[in-house]
């Protein structure tokens, strides 16, 4: 009888400490109920206001620019994935993509980005790496397209559509992906002013 009893007591613990565990990690990775005010967004969590320092420091991309980015990509969800597939339309049948994080980088170029970056511990669901990971897009996007990095327009629709086709698709994009990128860019507009005003 004390041994079932001791087991339970047991038991008991492990579920109260998961819980427990589950519960300090979901704090740590809260979204930001404002998206639509920048100081509200940095205050969120004091180190982003480093990550977009640091970013912007190192690869002259505005801070302003990378979290309209990861506004439009992933609402500030650090486990952000695309919709599942469905075969039949009932069998769950993989993703859209492997888009994956804050800045919804697909597998190849997030692969493509700790090599050429040496950042190769870079996590898609670290704000840190990911506003690192805008930064060196979109400044890959400046070398290879001749995109302004202060074109958030253009620079938005090359790193949603990659490099190959971005050239490809100029100047026949479609409505629904012209509408994303100048929502992107109207979003950049405002943190940027915000930004300015921040304490």
């Amino acid at each position: 009888m004390t041994k079932i009893i001791d087991q339970k007591v047991v038991i008991n613990l492990l579920v109260v400490f998961a819980l427990f565990f589950v519960h300090s990690c979901s704090l740590g990775t809260s979204i930001p109920k404002s998206q639509n005010n920048a100081c509200e967004i940095l205050d969120h969590r004091k180190s982003w206001t480093r990550a977009v320092k640091a970013s912007s420091n190192k690869w002259g991309v505005s801070e302003a620019l990378q979290l309209a980015f990861i506004r439009t990509e992933s609402n500030f969800r650090p486990r952000a994935r695309t919709p599942r597939k469905y075969f039949l339309g009932i069998i769950p049948n993989g993703r859209i993509s492997s888009a994956y994080g804050y800045a919804q980088a697909l597998d190849g170029t997030w692969d493509w980005y700790k090599k050429s970056s040496g950042n190769r511990s870079a996590r898609r669901s670290n704000f840190s790496d990911a506003t690192d990971f805008i930064g060196w897009y979109v400044d890959q996007s400046t070398k290879k397209l001749g995109i302004a990095k202060s074109d958030v327009y253009n620079q938005y629709l090359a790193y949603h559509e990659g490099h190959v086709g971005f050239s490809r698709k100029k100047p026949n994009f479609s409505k629904a992906i012209i509408a994303v990128a100048k929502r992107t860019k109207s979003h950049a507009n405002n943190f940027n002013a915000q930004l300015k005003k921040c304490k």
